[in-house]
């Protein structure tokens, strides 16, 4: 099972580039927008655009098609593998093109109604809503075939191509936020870069041209994996009928899941101007580090979960999941406290004032708590889908959502963006909770974590301690934040040893 280790490696280096990418265009846009009207309604249009992708093709689809394409490629070969593959493809590309035009046709009244997106927004407010949700359509339908592309390749266990793809959207992001919105251009020693003057704009067809190169760069792996397109939609099919039964309950799921974050930015569209920024800011350092450990780990563990189901391997399958519930613990636990201590200098680099500074800090370290919840929903959800199991996902969402609804709309007023991220944490790590005790009545001998989470704890503790105590030396708070982050770092590794030979020998 080396591979997977391997795998896992290769993953999080190349999301830890995206996500460096991605804080490079925050960085940016921050400093040219602010906490202001016109950034939280860029962030808002982005909800339903995100809402159709995760349905279809993102979230929905790859946990639902995976499992079912890797028993086609094991039982069947390649080539009918690429048969299934076209039908889905083709399925995707009509429906995601006719609710993408039903929802530019009705977005006014998505967008202003009291159970709609942004109901506290003014009406100019609702209008550039509406205007940048339309041109975020375009990029959906070009996100929803590269994210059936990433199924394809991660189903012939190639990972390194779709690990990339993420960063083509910063690229192109970038692209819109250095030429194509600042009314001034940028300077690069001597070179001052052209500027189109384009604001908010500007930022969206940087989207689209990102969903472009997304799509791009992963065609040379569906080449070198001979996949050959075919005309058909499948319909009637045993296999077209397995992914579609199994996507059912995962397009459910996916709506929940979106659910919770158009509630969210609902509440806070009616807070004060840039509490929706500051909750995509704040959701933005809690999910540098998910996606590096709990994202990774899912991502690479679910073919080799789906391969074990269809095996009939139960004892390999429970260790597998074991080995992930332990590194997740060892890795998010200790960087839970010591990025909750030092990332308020970080959050000042972006540029805010004094109070939005300190809205991003504190809304980031709401989110940082579930940090372990939202790793750990990535694993479980994906060995459900494994064993092809798609309910018991979609009533743990469900529930889920009701939660987060429930707290939200208790805390939201007396806390701000905090506060609907604490509901935030609460919800999913309910959702992540109840998830691993059904994984766990399974198992027969427990999941033994005793010594892992202790561990886990005390390296948490001294780490956050340590990180503490640096910050108050006569330094740049900044320089002092990045040391005290790396010393802890230091300190928290022995502690956690064990699980980092776990990972590298998976």
């Amino acid at each position: 099972m080396r591979h997977i280790a391997r795998s896992t490696i290769i993953v999080a280096v190349f999301f830890g580039l995206e996500k460096v990418l991605g804080f490079l265009r925050y960085f940016l846009i921050a400093r040219q927008f602010g906490l202001t009207p016109e950034l939280d309604a860029f962030n808002a249009a982005n909800n339903i655009p995100d809402l159709i992708f995760s349905l279809i093709s993102g979230g929905a689809l790859a946990l639902a098609f995976i499992p079912v394409l890797t028993e086609t490629r094991q039982t069947e070969g390649r080539a009918a593998a690429w048969v299934l593959f076209s039908q889905i493809l083709n399925l995707v590309f009509v429906v995601t093109a006719g609710l993408s035009l039903l929802v530019s046709i009705f977005a006014p009244a998505i967008v202003r109604a009291q159970i709609g997106i942004v109901p506290g927004f003014n009406p100019q407010q609702q209008n550039l809503v509406v205007h940048l949700m339309r041109l975020n359509l375009i990029a959906t339908l070009l996100f929803s075939l590269g994210g059936l592309a990433i199924a394809g390749l991660q189903s012939n266990q190639h990972f390194w191509l779709p690990a990339i793809a993420p960063s083509m959207v910063d690229i192109g992001s970038l692209f819109g936020v250095i030429i194509l919105a600042p009314s001034v251009g940028y300077r690069i020693g001597s070179i001052t870069l052209p500027a189109f003057h384009m604001g908010v704009y500007g930022l969206v067809y940087g989207v689209i041209a990102g969903a472009a190169l997304f799509l791009v760069i992963q065609l040379p792996g569906l080449l070198r994996y001979q996949f050959q397109w075919s005309a058909s939609f499948g319909w009637g099919t045993h296999k077209v009928n397995q992914v579609l039964g199994l996507m059912g309950p995962r397009v459910l799921t996916m709506l929940f899941i979106n659910l919770v974050f158009i509630a969210q930015d609902n509440l806070a569209s009616r807070l004060s101007a840039g509490a929706i920024s500051a909750l995509v800011y704040g959701w933005l350092f809690m999910q540098v580090p998910e996606t590096l450990i709990g994202t990774a780990i899912g991502t690479v563990l679910l073919p080799t979960l789906s391969e074990q189901v269809a095996l009939a391997d139960q004892e390999r399958f429970q260790a597998t999941l074991a080995s992930g519930l332990k590194i997740i613990l060892a890795f998010c636990l200790p960087l839970i406290l010591l990025l909750s201590v030092v990332i308020r200098p970080v959050v000042a680099v972006l540029g805010f004032d004094q109070n939005g500074t300190s809205l991003v800090t504190w809304t980031a370290r709401a989110f940082l708590l579930g940090l372990v919840g939202h790793s750990l929903l990535e694993v479980a959800a994906r060995a459900f889908y494994a064993k092809q199991n798609a309910r018991t996902p979609l009533f743990a969402s469900f529930l889920n959502t009701i939660l987060f609804v429930l707290v939200a709309s208790l805390l939201a007023k007396p806390l701000g963006a905090p506060g609907i991220a604490l509901a935030n944490t609460i919800s999913f790590t309910s959702e992540a909770a109840l998830l691993w005790i059904l994984l766990r009545r399974q198992r027969q001998r427990g999941w033994q974590i005793h010594s892992t989470f202790i561990r886990s704890l005390t390296a948490a503790g001294l780490s956050a301690a340590a990180a503490y105590g640096i910050q108050f030396l006569p330094l740049p708070h900044l320089f002092l934040a990045i040391v005290a982050g790396i010393f802890g770092l230091l300190i928290a590794i022995p502690w956690i040893l064990p699980e980092i030979k776990l990972l590298l020998h998976l």
